[in-house]
């Protein structure tokens, strides 16, 4: 393996639309093209969305998670919330914090002559957990 003396950062900004799952594998392997072997390391700059890696093959796997979560953390004005107090922000605030609470905020993937080793299915997700659209920063560090 190629000893890597400097680190390389940069940072990814996504446009959401809403809750769901939104892939940037594509602009994370041209970032690594040409680069070596090493560790990149992925952060979401926000509280209220997670970082994914998952299927991208079947949008219904997706669908499915997305349906899975709100189920499971339904908007502070489902009944089964009433014990919440953060509220302020909107219904979906208080319950998107707690979801990202539960998935990655970070993420840790090999690298080799440049490009992530992912599985053949696999994909890099940013995971919107808020209704409205949002500007979401993912920072990257490759050494």
């Amino acid at each position: 393996m190629p000893h890597r003396a400097n680190a390389m950062q940069t940072s990814f900004e996504l446009t959401t639309s809403g809750p769901g799952l939104y892939e940037f594998s594509g602009a994370v392997t041209d970032w690594l093209a040409g680069q070596g072997d090493g560790l990149l390391t992925l952060f979401v700059r926000h509280s209220s969305c997670s970082l994914l890696v998952q299927e991208n093959a079947d949008s219904d796997v997706q669908r499915d998670l997305k349906a899975f979560l709100a189920r499971l953390v339904p908007p502070a004005d489902h009944p089964s919330m009433r014990y919440l107090t953060h509220v302020l922000e909107g219904p979906d605030d208080m319950p998107a914090h707690i979801r990202a609470a539960l998935l990655p905020v970070s993420l840790s993937i090999p690298v080799a002559d440049g490009k992530p080793l992912l599985g053949t299915w696999q994909g890099i997700y940013l995971f919107e957990h808020r209704d409205r659209p949002h500007r979401r920063r993912v920072a990257a560090h490759f050494s």
